[in-house]
């Protein structure tokens, strides 16, 4: 990910925030270190990028599932284990 300095990004920012809106993440930075990191609204955040239902139809769950091991949870809080 590329990195400019404040002066750099306040000269060309109208440049910079076309890079952005074409997916190109860059981070500002303050006398080298990074501050702020800018990045098109429309691209989901790093950690924010799941692939929920990826498994669909691939895997059953049990009708019991929830009832699975249940004698024995009771035996270990009954402190019969």
């Amino acid at each position: 990910m590329r990195t400019v300095n404040i002066h750099e990004a306040k000269t060309h920012l109208s440049r910079l925030i076309d890079a952005a809106m074409k997916g190109e993440s860059f981070i500002i930075a303050k006398a080298g270190r990074p501050m702020v990191r800018v990045s098109p609204i429309t691209a989901p955040e790093e950690l924010q990028q799941r692939r929920l239902g990826f498994l669909a139809g691939k895997i059953r769950v049990p009708e019991d599932f929830d009832r699975m091991g249940q004698d024995d949870i009771v035996s270990l809080f009954d402190g019969q284990a």
